[in-house]
């Protein structure tokens, strides 16, 4: 006998209070389907009296810790949360739905893939679900998927993988390939919510009992108005941004400008400088974390997200000192370009000695990560801020950077390269270290001067 899964019902329960159904799409029956499969009609009439619905999907809305949203939620029991025509349009309707009111959309998960007795016309649903994910996405609409047990096969290659931020439940089986059709010598342990995770395809892992905070946090942040608290919020068109630009913080650290530039290098890396975590506990009352790079890495060199600083959401991406990895690059592309589709201001917080140059970065793309990151900056309508915290070191510090709007706290460093570097280049003896950094002219009043940015001081900054 089978354990059973939670329903769709619970599910929604799990979320919410209250949960108002959508009106059910009707398709012109067919017997036993479009391949006519001889039992499908009996499967199906076992599956709705097991389960009490009439599809494998349930879709309504209802309010998450008080931000309205469009739920889809999958019934495993009905033929294992499979996708069929029939699931298509009651999925397109709701995506409709929610384009039509501007609602977020959120899927939770339970789905074995598409179904059999449908043949190539339920696989086909796959590519009716995605344009749906597209056209909501072009829309400026936030998608947040949750899976259940099991996601595996269509169903996590669209609406989860698909959706723009993805949280789990602990245990789950996550993966294309389901437990029947994957190799028999696979490791189970690579199936699973956690090991998606760690490979930077999901974002969290939440327990049950904090699923609803977590969810209504995420949708309250990624929907809650970007104008400042003294303007007055206006609608912005898809792909353009009417926020204002995120003030810098306030330094953390000491105040006084250095006197040379080889101080100023001994300041940025001083173990007791402030960094990333400090700045953004500071700024914002409260955050959520948006993890890995959807491409099988993450960087904890790297530090994305969204937090409420001022009454309005800013989505923030911090290096936190470390040399960053192409993983680390590719999850701030990610967040900056989620941050422009939805029109939110982004903060980038600059501390890294510069790009990860080993062997397996290079194996990793990290030019290519690199070249990702300045694109995804340059191409950004919404307006982006950042702050030199420590170091500023070469092109790896630079493709986080604000162009016109990039600010340095009294303790950091911007620079072309490291000053060990310069002079090993240049073929310069390791005495003359501490002349190259001055040549470089390095310290903030110095890129300050030559109008790269600007010294950020403990005065209030207006946007």
């Amino acid at each position: 006998m089978t354990e059973r899964r939670p329903s769709a019902r619970a599910a929604i329960a799990l979320v919410t209070d209250g949960f108002e159904e959508l009106p059910r799409a009707r398709r012109e029956y067919v017997p036993d389907g479009p391949l006519g499969w001889h039992g499908y009609d009996a499967s199906r009439a076992r599956a709705a009296e097991r389960t009490g619905e009439e599809e494998s999907v349930v879709c309504g809305t209802a309010e998450v810790e008080g931000t309205r949203a469009v739920l889809i939620a999958f019934e495993f029991g009905f033929l294992g949360g499979s996708l069929g025509e029939r699931t298509g349009d009651r999925l397109e309707a709701a995506y409709t739905y929610a384009r039509e009111h501007r609602l977020p959309v959120v899927p939770l998960i339970a789905t074995g893939g598409s179904r059999m007795q449908e043949g190539m016309r339920a696989l086909t649903q796959l590519q009716r679900v995605a344009r749906q994910s597209v056209l909501t996405r072009e829309a400026g609409l936030p998608q947040i998927a949750v899976l259940r047990d099991p996601t595996t096969g269509g169903g996590w290659a669209t609406l989860g993988a698909g959706a723009d931020v993805v949280l789990a439940l602990p245990g789950a089986q996550v993966g294309f390939a389901g437990s029947r059709v994957r190799p028999a010598d696979a490791d189970p342990a690579a199936y699973t919510a956690e090991a998606q995770v760690a490979a930077g395809a999901a974002d969290a892992v939440v327990p049950p009992g904090e699923l609803r905070s977590t969810l209504g946090r995420w949708l309250r942040l990624l929907t809650a108005p970007t104008a400042t608290p003294t303007a007055t919020p206006t609608a912005a068109p898809p792909g353009t941004s009417s926020a204002e630009p995120a003030p810098p913080p306030l330094p953390l650290g000491e105040t006084g400008l250095p006197a040379s530039g080889w101080e100023a290098v001994l300041r940025a890396r001083a173990p007791h400088r402030p960094r990333a975590e400090r700045y953004l506990d500071a700024y914002f009352t409260e955050r959520v974390t948006l993890s890995g790079d959807r491409c099988g890495g993450t960087d904890d060199g790297m530090l994305c997200g969204f937090g409420a600083h001022e009454g309005r959401t800013v989505a923030y991406a911090a290096q936190t000192g470390t040399a960053t990895r192409p993983a680390g690059f590719r999850t701030a592309a990610r967040l900056i370009r989620l941050a422009d589709r939805l029109g939110i201001p982004v903060l980038t917080l600059v501390d890294t000695p510069g790009a990860a140059n080993d062997a397996e970065a290079e194996r990793q793309g990290a030019g290519a990560a690199i070249a990702e990151l300045f694109g995804a900056v340059a191409g950004a309508r919404t307006p982006l801020t950042t702050l030199v915290i420590g170091e500023g070191g070469s092109g790896g510090a630079l493709a986080l950077a604000a162009p016109g709007n990039t600010w340095a706290t009294p303790d950091s460093y911007f620079s072309v390269i490291a000053p060990e570097l310069a002079a090993a280049i240049l073929k310069r003896p390791g005495t003359e270290v501490e002349a190259t950094a001055d040549q470089l002219l390095i310290r903030p009043q110095d890129v300050e001067r030559l109008g790269v940015a600007r010294v950020r001081t403990g005065e209030q900054v207006l946007p």
